[in-house]
């Protein structure tokens, strides 16, 4: 087995004698190690596997073309590091051939950190068959055309990412139906964009960043090709002619500048229509390709085009959704107050863009005793009620502070009785804390926590704990029950970090894991300036495959002067 040594050779030596193909996978998906008879089953070296993200190296359907991650088994099993197994699925190997395997990956603890994950594969069939790639003459039989459209289908609407449902849209027609795809994108204010110009060479898609971007406007009177399909009237033909005479508009003069490029001979326009709105124009053309677009052409790609413009609309009308409740989420969110004696900071970041809007939500106020009010918090849901279940549960908790001068207990006991009256929230977690400063100069913490990631507390000199006291059940679940206070001196220069469970959660790791990853990057910051803290800190600590958004309130306590320096 060949791989970077150390702690892999008692492996190497363990897995060469096993008559299966083995391979040693990174937390990334990428081959760490492979034995022999895995070299051999895949017709590569070992020097040409190990490094390689073994997903996009290896991983291919029945037909010869990559599988979307999205649907691929065998790395999400790796990511998530379960013991998981299969068949039905296919190898490329070094030939080109496809090889068919079962498969099993479990994590295997070599003594690396992150332990790596263990995939043992072997044929489940007549290996060495050719790769069953589609034709590049774009003369598809009928059964091939029903698997195009399906293809489609399930690609197109597995995605809510408009940027890569189009470049699934490219993938599936080059080099399939043609040498050349086009995107063209119609945006807010009617703004036209190239989005993509891609071409087929040596087997893979390369995209022509030269020839797309900003596009002129589209010209109401025009019957060239493109100016009609971004209108929604019709498909057309095109080819090098149609753009010799005098140009009728700007639009016109970027066709010719394409098709001069792209040395396309034949070209069929498409328009990209839903059934509210134009969202753009398809091209797609044919340089290497002998034949020229007919007739007969027309009614697979308009099918083409309306199953990829009903999934276009589906992610924009998502993506707006999204954008809706990320404005209202951050502007519900509040400015801090200023206070004698203590200085604090706030961050909310939303989930990574493949994911949905969540209800994190954090505030902080001054209350009629001179106290200061601090709460960090999250509505279960990943949606735009969950937003504003968040703006509700803020706004309550606010009044009932405010005007009510109790323990943190009482004031969430109440607000507990009033969820089951706010239809957007069904569950929620809190923590509601009270920070005051004594006649004696000293700084108190009193709080209670409804089902939330525990308060850390770090003092000036890097010694960092959670304060795990008065914890109580969600929101939601027990309305009458009586919630626990807890309180805790805030040393000097100590800085408080409420959180929500963002920060702390992955997949594959424990929340304990979570937890001390986050205390001791804490504990590494206690000097840092409060704003520098609390960006380093979600930096340091966000999990790389965390899917959901993140509050932090972070409150420094005011040093002692009379305290010695460093």
């Amino acid at each position: 087995m060949t791989g970077a040594g150390g702690p892999q050779d008692a492996v190497a030596r363990a897995l060469d004698a096993l008559g299966t193909g083995a391979y040693l996978a990174d937390e990334q998906g990428a081959i760490i190690a492979v034995n022999a008879r895995g070299a051999q089953l895949l017709a590569r070296s070992a020097a040409g596997l190990v490094g390689h993200d073994a997903h996009d190296l290896l991983h291919r359907n029945s037909c010869g073309e990559p599988v979307p991650r999205a649907q691929c088994r065998i790395r999400q099993s790796i990511l998530s590091g379960h013991t998981d197994q299969g068949r039905g699925e296919w190898f490329e190997r070094g030939d080109g051939t496809l090889l068919p395997v079962a498969w099993m990956t479990t994590p295997c603890d070599t003594g690396l950190h992150p332990s790596p994950t263990l995939v043992l594969f072997h044929s489940a069939g007549n290996s060495g068959r050719p790769a069953q790639r589609p034709p590049a003459s774009g003369r598809l039989t009928e059964l091939e055309r029903l698997t195009l459209l399906a293809e489609t289908t399930t690609l197109l609407t597995s995605t809510l990412d408009i940027e890569e449902a189009l470049r699934r849209l490219v993938h599936l027609v080059v080099p399939r139906l043609a040498d050349w795809a086009v995107i063209d994108l119609i945006g807010v204010r009617d703004e036209v964009s190239r989005f993509a110009v891609a071409h087929a060479e040596a087997g893979t898609v390369v995209f022509r960043e030269d020839l797309q971007g900003p596009m002129p406007p589209v010209p109401q009177e025009s019957r060239m090709p493109l100016s009609r399909a971004l209108r929604g009237v019709a498909s057309s033909f095109a080819g090098p002619e149609t753009y010799q005479g005098p140009p009728d508009s700007g639009i016109a003069v970027e066709q010719r500048r394409l098709f001069d490029a792209t040395g396309m001979h034949s070209a069929i326009v498409v328009p990209l229509r839903s059934l509210h709105e134009v969202l753009g124009a398809l091209t797609l053309g044919r340089a290497d390709q002998p034949e020229r677009f007919a007739t007969a052409d027309t009614t697979l790609l308009e099918d083409i085009a309306r199953r990829a413009s009903f999934a276009l609309e589906n992610a924009r009308l998502y993506q707006r959704q999204r954008k809706v409740a990320e404005t209202m989420q951050r502007h519900l969110l509040p400015k801090l107050p200023r206070t004698s004696g203590k200085t604090m900071t706030a961050r909310y970041l939303p989930a990574p863009d493949d994911s949905q809007v969540g209800g994190d939500w954090y505030d902080a106020f001054t209350l009629k005793d001179g106290a200061t009010a601090l709460a960090v918090g999250d509505v279960v849901g990943h949606d735009l009620d969950a937003a504003a279940g968040m703006s509700q549960l803020r706004n309550m908790l606010r009044a009932y502070a405010l005007s009510q001068q109790q323990p943190p207990s009482k004031i969430v006991e109440w607000l507990d009785q009033a969820t089951r009256d706010i239809a957007e929230v069904s569950m929620a977690t809190l923590v509601f804390a009270r920070m005051t400063h004594t006649d004696a100069g000293r700084c108190e913490l009193s709080w209670t926590n409804a089902g939330h990631p525990p308060p850390l507390l770090v003092s000036r000199d890097g010694v960092a704990h959670y304060l795990t006291d008065g914890h109580g059940v969600l929101l939601g679940i027990a309305p009458e029950q009586v919630r626990p206070d807890a309180t805790a001196e805030v040393p000097p220069g100590a800085t408080l970090v409420l959180y929500t469970d963002g920060l702390i959660e992955s997949p594959g790791h424990s929340l304990d894991e979570g937890l001390e990853r986050l205390r001791r990057h804490a504990a590494s910051l206690a000097h840092r300036p409060l704003e520098s803290f609390a960006d380093e800190l979600l930096a340091r600590s966000r999990p790389p495959d965390n899917d959901d958004d993140v509050a932090l309130l972070a409150v420094r306590n005011a040093p002692d002067p009379t305290a010695p320096v460093g």
